[in-house]
């Protein structure tokens, strides 16, 4: 089924970009809350050459929050809001219990039952298929970033990343 789950679901800038950055990350994750400014504005000053893809890697263990804020996340994107949904999720990681998912799917226009609880069980393959791409690419932590198919080492800074993409290039 996992083959089914486009891996480029989640697009941020041009789909037809030519340098993909792909970050594996995790919504309840401060680092990956740290490193969005830099990636987002990246996109977003790179006059469509640079496109940020996103796929999940909920570290459970660690975070017993990301793997319901993934779920969530993937119900909005099939209402094309998964971008709205990451930015509110990763805003408020100290509110991301069911009732707080369900609220936020509410200010989006979703109907909550589909982003927690029983309902978004359904997205559960999509976040399974990410986080075994992500273990088959050798990721362990959040953000692990990975910049024209090459893996990004070190903090995630708008200088860096730019560097990053240029050698890809």
């Amino acid at each position: 089924m996992a083959d089914d789950i486009p891996a480029e679901r989640h697009v941020y800038g041009r789909v037809d970009a030519p340098v993909t950055v792909v970050e594996f990350g995790d919504l309840e994750c401060p680092y990956c809350r740290a490193a969005a400014p830099a990636l987002r504005e990246l996109v977003d000053t790179s006059d469509g050459q640079v496109r940020l893809v996103w796929r999940h890697f909920p570290l459970f263990e660690v975070h017993p929050y990301a793997l319901s804020a993934a779920l969530a996340a993937e119900a909005a994107g099939t209402h094309g809001k998964f971008w709205e949904m990451h930015d509110e999720l990763m805003s408020h990681q100290d509110r991301l219990s069911e009732q707080d998912l369900r609220a936020a799917a509410r200010a989006l226009g979703i109907d909550p039952a589909e982003v927690a609880g029983e309902g978004a069980q359904a997205y559960a393959p999509a976040i399974s298929a990410d986080y075994a791409a992500g273990i088959e690419l050798g990721v362990r932590g959040t953000p692990t970033v990975f910049v024209g198919g090459a893996r990004y080492h070190g903090k995630v800074t708008l200088d860096r990343l730019r560097d990053a993409v240029e050698a890809a290039r």
